[in-house]
C-alpha cells in the first residue's frame, strides 16, 4: 500500500525546485513564445517526477490501486490515483509560473 500523502509532499518539494530552475531560466530568454514553452517543460518535469518517485518508492504505476475496501477502487491504476491526488499541486505551481512569465513582459 503506498503512502499517497508522503508521495504528494515529496513531489511538491521537487516540483518547487523545478519551478525555481525554470524561473531562473526565464531571465535569459527574450522571446515571449519561448517563455511560454517553459510551461510545457514544467509539465514534462511533473510527469517525469511522478515516474521517478514511483520508481524510488517501488510503486508500479500500471498496477491497480489497492484500497482497504476492494469494491471501492473502481480498477484505477496507481498512476491514475497519483495524478488525481497531485494534479492540484501541479496546477497551483504552473499558475504561479505563468504569473512569473506574464509579469516579466
Amino acid at each position: 500500500m503506498m503512502d499517497i500523502n508522503a508521495f504528494r509532499a515529496e513531489l511538491e518539494t521537487r516540483l518547487l525546485i523545478e519551478k525555481e530552475y525554470i524561473i531562473q531560466e526565464l531571465s535569459s530568454i527574450e522571446d515571449y513564445q519561448e517563455k511560454l514553452e517553459l510551461l510545457g517543460k514544467f509539465n514534462d518535469k511533473y510527469k517525469e517526477l511522478v515516474k521517478r518517485l514511483a520508481n524510488e518508492n517501488g510503486i508500479d504505476l500500471t498496477a491497480s490501486y489497492q484500497t482497504e475496501n476492494p469494491s471501492n477502487s473502481g480498477n484505477l491504476s496507481n498512476e491514475q490515483i497519483i495524478l488525481g491526488k497531485t494534479m492540484g499541486i501541479y496546477d497551483r505551481l504552473v499558475d504561479e509560473l505563468y504569473e512569473e512569465i506574464t509579469n516579466i513582459n
